[in-house]
Order: structure tokens, then sequence, then C-alpha cells
């Protein structure tokens, strides 16, 4: 039965949000009170979270689609709808977030760092907050937006600063029993270690953390044994542990071909050649063991390595091998660039950047790519002809007209709204031909206009203007 899983792929989707509410306030001797139609609410995100209590991904493999809730609509009164609620996903220290085509979108290191997966669809405006002085009873609401979904890949990189390499059987597992408090299997068959083991180990005034790497065999970068499904665990650490079991009773196996072997496999691994080696005799307190390590360690030396001759079982060289790792830990923490605080960049928008694109295809049709268009088309009620004049008016105030006649585009011609599997498409008629102009503001109700003085004509045009101008999060009135 499965225990660890450090891979999987993840579907995940954000809530919808709501519906806005086209509501008339009624009540006796007030007919038509004004609209009261309250917003939608916002969908739940979804959100990564590391957890240092999570040290698998194995809840995802059994469990690989999850949804946030959606935002609930608005209803008459002005009552807005609930938010959805977001769906926090909690993941082991290490994990890195990519897309399916192997793209980094998160490294996750450290205890309560976030990533939002999925972003939640903003909730419809309702007719009271559509309605101006202009718009004074708008009989539509807009919908609410769709949340975001799709496939994500969650990789889990074990955060090690020592990485014990060899291999089955070397006793790497005997070895982080000794020097730290981890309790791993151990046996004496080949393959007994099934997961990455994690240990703590105190020498002095450093405190490091110690990880076994299992599984390591000739072709393990290319998928043999277990050695490719945690070479990834690796990636973090400060520095390598060769540990060479002394003792092998293959006869075909000696120490020095080990560790060239293991080495191949990182180098054909790749991204790990500039992390520092030390080697580890183990078994010296068997004495063909002993006089194995006596006779390789010049070699080794030879060769650069700086070499130790332990015993796990009888602890023996244990002392100078933690005190050894310690020191160069502590040097690779001094030697990384001392993070800086967090600061807020503010990329304004170009002055000349309409938001948008019109492109032409070579089929003719003229395809309309922004997120302002894209939103504006997905929270529009098709089957309200106001709410249709409506998202006219708003594509005509962004440019969206000009753009198309600059692009070449006539009267029946097809245009297309979004991406090529979610597009709205449909024949241009432009506002000015329509005659919209000259006909009135979508959206207007004559029933409830009056006489206004000259100085409230001109108070109504600024407003106009100004809302124009206006959109920020929660209030859209375009």
């Amino acid at each position: 039965m499965t225990t660890f899983v450090d891979r999987v792929e993840l579907h995940v989707a954000a809530g919808n949000g709501g519906h806005g509410c086209a509501s008339v306030h009624r009540e006796k001797f007030k007919p038509l009170g004004g609209p009261d139609g309250g917003n939608g609410g916002r969908g739940g995100d979804v959100i990564l979270v590391v957890d240092q209590s999570v040290t698998t991904l194995l809840e995802y493999h059994h469990s690989p689609h999850r949804k946030a809730t959606n935002g609930k609509p608005g209803e008459g009164g002005n009552r807005s709808g609930k938010d959805g609620q977001d769906l926090v996903l909690a993941v082991p220290d290490g994990t890195v977030v990519l897309d399916k085509q192997g793209n980094v979108l998160a490294d996750m290191v450290g205890h309560g760092t976030s990533y939002v997966a999925a972003e939640g669809g903003r909730g419809g405006l309702g007719n009271a907050a559509l309605a101006s002085a202009r718009r004074k009873a708008p009989g539509f609401a807009l919908l609410g937006v769709p949340g975001r979904s799709g496939d994500i890949v969650l990789e889990l990189k074990t955060v090690a600063d020592v990485a014990l390499v060899g291999y089955p059987s070397a006793g790497k597992s005997s070895l982080i029993s000794v020097l730290s408090a981890a309790k791993p299997k151990i046996a004496d068959y080949p393959f007994t270690t099934l997961v990455p083991n994690l240990g703590v180990v105190t020498a002095g005034s450093t405190v490091y953390t110690i990880a076994d790497v299992p599984g390591l065999i000739p072709g393990a970068s290319q998928g043999r044994g277990l050695g490719l499904e945690f070479l990834r665990h690796v990636e973090r650490c400060s520095v390598l542990v060769h540990v060479l079991d002394t003792a092998t009773l293959e006869s075909d196996r000696d120490p020095v071909t080990d560790l060239d072997v293991i080495e191949e496999e990182l180098k054909q691994y790749g991204g790990l050649d500039d992390r520092p080696r030390i080697v580890v005799l183990n078994k010296i307190d068997i004495p063909d063991g002993k006089d194995l390590a006596d006779m390789i360690r010049p070699d080794l030396e030879a060769r650069g390595y700086r070499v130790f001759e332990v015993s796990a079982v009888a602890h023996l060289g244990l002392k100078e091998l933690s005190f050894a790792l310690a020191d160069i830990v502590a040097k690779a923490r001094a030697a990384k660039p001392k993070e800086e605080a967090t600061r807020i960049v503010i990329r304004p928008k170009a002055v000349d950047d309409a938001g948008f694109t019109v492109t032409q295809e070579e089929d003719g049709l003229f395809r309309v790519r922004g997120e302002k268009p894209e939103r504006w088309v997905r929270q529009t009620d098709f089957n309200n002809d106001e709410a249709v004049g409506y998202l006219a008016d708003r594509l005509n105030r962004l440019g969206v007209e000009d753009e198309l006649m600059k692009a070449g585009a006539r009267a029946g011609d097809g245009v297309a709204i979004g991406p090529e599997e979610d597009a709205v498409v449909f024949d241009w008629e432009p506002t000015m031909m329509a005659g919209a102009e000259m006909l009135g503001r979508r959206g207007e109700d004559h029933r409830m206009e009056a006489p206004r003085p000259a100085a409230q004509r001109r108070k109504d045009r600024q407003a106009e203007r100004d809302e124009a101008d206006r959109e920020f999060d929660g209030f859209d009135p375009f």
C-alpha cells in the first residue's frame, strides 16, 4: 500500500462569482421605488499553504480533484450575496508547483508560505450598483465571473542540509538513526528504505537536517530502481555524503566502483556539480571492512575527497563526521545572500496601453483579447437586450470599436471576444452606424426623468464623464 507520494497532478477549480440581482423596490404608493438589486458574492480561492506537520502528498494522490465554493447571488433589498469560502490545501515544506508544461509557478519553502493556485471569480454587480444619474433604473444585472480552473503538478523536494547517497544496504538508514533521533526501518535486504528519511542533528551550536536518499543503483537517472523518484530530494542540500559499504557481501562490487557509479548517476541527473562531497566508509567494525577501508582511503583522498571511517553499529567515528558536516553547513549558510525585506513594486500601465488587442485571423475573423473585454462578455446576460446594449456601450467606451475600424472591420464582419475555445462570436454592427448615440443611452428610464436645471445638467454630465474613468475592485460601473 502506498504510504509516501512526492509527485501528484492536482485538478483545482476556484468558486464562481455569484450573479447580481435585478430588482426594483416596490411598496404601496411607490411602484417604482428605484433599483435595489444586490451584488453577487466572490467565489472562493484555492490556496496552497506550507504546513510543517504534512510530510507527503498522499492525500492529493487519493483525492486529486479540489474545488472551492461558489459565491451566492445577490438579492433584492440591496442584499449582497455571501462570498464563497476559500479552500486551503496544506502541502509539505519544499513543495514545487508546476504547470502541465513543467514551468515552475511557485517554490514553497518555509512554514506558512502560500500560493493562490486558482483565483475565485468576482461577483456580478446588481442593478443598484449599475444605476447612475443617467441610468436610473437598469433592468439588468451582471453575471458572476467563473472561477479559474486547471491542472497543476506538485513535486516535493525535501528541505535538508545534508543528503546521504549510496547503494542499497550501504548503511544510510543506520547512519541517520545514530546521528539523529530518526527511527527509519532497518533490515539486511536491499531497498529496505522506500521513502526519504529526515533527521535533525545537533553538533555544537549548529543544528542541521540530514536525509537519506533510497534506491540509487546503476541507471537510476533513467528510471531504474527507485532512484529517479527520489533524486529530486537532494537538490536543496548543501553537501552530499557518499556512504560506501566496505563489507559488502557481493563479490562483483567494491566501494570505489560504487562511488563512481553513484557519481555518474548524479551527473546524469544534473544540477549537483557545485555541491561539496564527503566520503563515509561504513562498517569498519567488521575486520574485513576495516582492512578494505585502510586500503582504499589513500586513493579516495588523492581524488580530493574528505574521507571518514565510521561504524553506525559500533558508533565509531560519528562525532568527527557530525562536526565536519556542521562546519560545511554553517559555511554554506553564511555564503547564501541575505534575503531582502519584501518590497512593494508598483508597475503602472503605459499611457498608450489600451488593455486589449484586436487581430484579424486568416479566415477574416477579428479577435479581441484582453482582460476587461473577456470578463465583460462573461458577465453579460445575452438573453437581456438591455444588458447586451450595456456591453456594447462598455466596449465602445474602451475603444474596441475604434480599433476594429482601424483594423479594417466593416459592418457584418465576424468578431470574436475571447480565446478560441471559449469565445463569443457575433456579427459586428458599429454603434455609430446603428445611431445609438441619437437614440439615447441604453438603460435609461424616461418615466423617472424630470426637468433639470442647467446646473444640474452640467453636474450630471460631469458625473457621467467621471463614471467613464472609474473601475476598481468590487465596483465596476462599465
